[in-house]
């Protein structure tokens, strides 16, 4: 049974006659009645008889009618609870990450949920993906902090809604009394030699790598260390002589600044895309375009800091 048939039976019911519904929903006559058709079609007994020029119910009709006004009131609170839950600005909204995105914006990001009695509660979780694997986390989370090379495919909408957050430059990290260090910027001749810490394969900043390696026109790189959280690359620079690549903005935390500075690359463009992926019913919520507001914000005041100092 349609649901639009049963409101016509109902509304039948209630008007007494054919032209009288046709005026209330703003149908033909004949409209109505090839509804009531359709629906008498699915009945065993007859729904309505001719009582001279009008069309009433039968006693079968009435039970249909009656019990298809229970179907409209559910069906109406189930869309009033549908719109409480999307208009609502409290509803929790789960929030995952990669980890560097993660240690720059989740204390902010939970401090501002906590500090907002009005607002929305996050659920927050760090995820280490591959690239390909962001897509798959809208499946399980409202708001997925995702990155992408620069020159990478972008992110495929057909499955993902998009909100660009930030591009966030990618630099040369060394130690701070490495001889590179003095420089304001470091050449790929410069970096003959070196010895690399690199993220895993086929992780977000391993094609910068392999980029650096063309770029160099044959000149080899020694990848040594295959290491993707951003603090432990930052550890291990710390300590050696080592050099690796640090986003500018989330790579670092105030500790490491102390041993590791980052320095741009001349001749490679390098750097991320970070962007925000939600399944597009996801955003029609209130509260999962405040947290997205939200990130926005923080990711700005990160990258302003970070460009001061």
């Amino acid at each position: 049974m349609e649901v639009h048939h049963l409101r016509t039976l109902r509304e039948l019911r209630d008007r007494g006659s054919v032209t009288a519904v046709a005026q209330a929903l703003h149908l033909s006559p004949s409209a109505v009645s090839q509804q009531i058709a359709s629906l008498q079609r699915g009945v065993q007994i007859p729904l309505t008889e001719q009582r001279g020029r009008v069309l009433v119910l039968t006693p079968a009709g009435e039970r249909l009618a009656e019990a298809g006004g229970d179907v409209l009131e559910s069906l109406a609170r189930a869309e009033n609870s549908v719109n409480e839950y999307l208009a609502s600005p409290q509803e929790p909204v789960s929030v995952t990450a990669f980890h560097s995105a993660g240690l720059a914006w989740f204390p902010a990001l939970i401090a501002s949920s906590l500090s907002d009695s009005d607002g929305p509660m996050v659920r927050c979780r760090d995820e280490d993906v591959s690239i390909n694997g962001f897509v798959d986390l809208v499946s399980d989370h409202d708001v997925v902090i995702a990155h992408r090379p620069i020159a990478s495919d972008p992110w495929p909408t057909r499955r993902v809604h998009v909100t660009p957050v930030l591009q966030e430059p990618i630099d040369l990290a060394i130690h701070r009394e490495h001889p590179l260090a003095k420089q304001e910027t470091v050449s790929l001749t410069d970096l003959v030699g070196e010895i690399w810490v690199a993220a895993h394969e086929g992780f977000a900043l391993e094609p910068l790598i392999v980029q650096a390696m063309f770029a160099t026109a044959g000149t080899p790189i020694q990848i040594t260390h295959r290491v993707n959280e951003f603090n432990l690359v930052a550890a291990i620079i710390a300590k050696t002589r080592m050099v690796g690549l640090l986003p500018r903005y989330t790579g670092l935390i105030p500790y490491f600044r102390e041993h590791v500075v980052l320095r741009p690359i001349k001749g490679l463009v390098l750097g991320r895309h970070i962007d925000i992926l939600t399944r597009p019913e996801a955003r029609t919520r209130v509260s999962t375009r405040t947290v997205i507001d939200r990130v926005i914000k923080i990711a700005e005041e990160t990258r302003s800091l970070s460009a001061g100092g």
